[in-house]
């Protein structure tokens, strides 16, 4: 599960395939495409557990030869995997055999093996003495639960992340830590503490296994948006140099973002707009759609009231360019 500079995890990749071809806001020809891309990776890693668990789920189609043949690879390179790690316990030092322990690990996370993946990384863990290399194999426990979206695995493994920096720990290591507990909170809809750990991170960030660098700008962006006072997004957020260079390629969000604080509300709204579909489509904040654009809602309502002792629905509708009817609908709904 490494992951070279720029370059997002591989299963993170196709846990958002899947993600997406059980959308249904996804046109069926898209879905034929991703489910042909899902087909291959399962294939290509042989992740008969996972293809298991996606027959049984009629996303793919069972394919018992297929099946039997990844069933067969697996024997064969977990026999070859003890060997090794026999080899080393009798023949070479400690540091092998934890390489060699992790070598296994990091077989069973390729093909899908949840338990078994754990199992191994609590064994390699007894073998490893450094705090580094522990809080490596905390985060490859992490992307597995980012894998999975298992929340208690992925709280218990920031905790336990936490407690061995009290050991020790790299200030890179530290660093990487924040996004991952970032993305945690922005999944379990702690926006503020998200956004927070996000911005702290902008100038730092390297957790590319995770993300892409423009979707990270994109969290931070629409986490910010519901969390800081105006003052504050203005300083962090509208005038952060990171961000400056990142955000017009993502589409929609510059508009957002400065419509909202140049109180440019027709503009805001398109932009709104266009950002809908987006964050209906990404699997950490789909779940949250309806709270975040409630959230949104309510910052935008109260920037504009703030500066009025009354204003007339008529009015609101006219400066946002909706109609009344939206306006009252929107009211409706924050009351949902």
């Amino acid at each position: 599960m490494d992951s070279e500079e720029g370059t997002q995890q591989p299963h993170l990749v196709l846990a958002h395939k899947l993600f997406l071809l059980r959308h249904p806001d996804v046109q069926d020809i898209e879905k034929v495409r991703l489910k042909d891309e899902v087909f291959a990776a399962v294939k290509s890693d042989d992740m008969a557990p996972l293809y298991e668990t996606l027959v049984a789920d009629s996303v793919l189609e069972r394919d018992q030869g297929l099946l039997d043949s990844m069933r067969a690879k697996i024997d064969e390179e977990i026999k070859k995997l003890d060997e090794k790690i026999a080899d080393a316990q009798e023949n070479l030092g400690e540091s092998e055999v934890r390489e060699a322990n992790l070598a296994k690990s990091l077989y069973f996370i390729r093909i899908g093996d949840k338990e078994k993946a754990l199992e191994q990384l609590k064994v390699t863990e007894s073998k490893t003495v450094a705090v580094g290399q522990k809080m490596d194999l905390v985060f490859y426990t992490l992307q597995l639960g980012f894998f999975y979206m298992d929340f208690d695995l992925i709280s218990k493994s920031i905790d336990k992340a936490k407690s061995l920096f009290e050991e020790g720990g790299d200030w890179e290591r530290k660093n990487r830590l924040k996004v991952y507990e970032g993305l945690y909170c922005m999944s379990t809809r702690n926006f503020k503490k998200a956004a927070d750990l996000f911005l702290d991170s902008i100038s730092t960030f390297t957790t590319y296994e995770l993300f892409p660098y423009d979707k990270f700008i994109f969290y931070t962006v629409l986490t910010s948006i519901i969390s800081l006072d105006r003052v504050s997004l203005k300083q962090k957020v509208v005038d952060a140099p990171e961000i400056l260079t990142v955000i017009e390629k993502i589409p929609y969000l510059s508009e957002f973002l400065n419509a909202l604080y140049d109180c440019q509300y027709k503009s805001f709204f398109v932009a709104f707009a266009g950002l809908t579909e987006q964050i209906k489509l990404d699997r950490y904040l789909q779940p949250h759609f309806r709270y975040f654009m409630r959230e949104v809602r309510i910052v935008v309502y109260s920037q504009f009231l703030e500066s009025y002792k009354s204003v007339t629905i008529e009015a609101m509708a006219k400066a946002f360019g909706v109609t009344v009817e939206f306006i009252d609908l929107w009211e409706a709904s924050l009351q949902d």
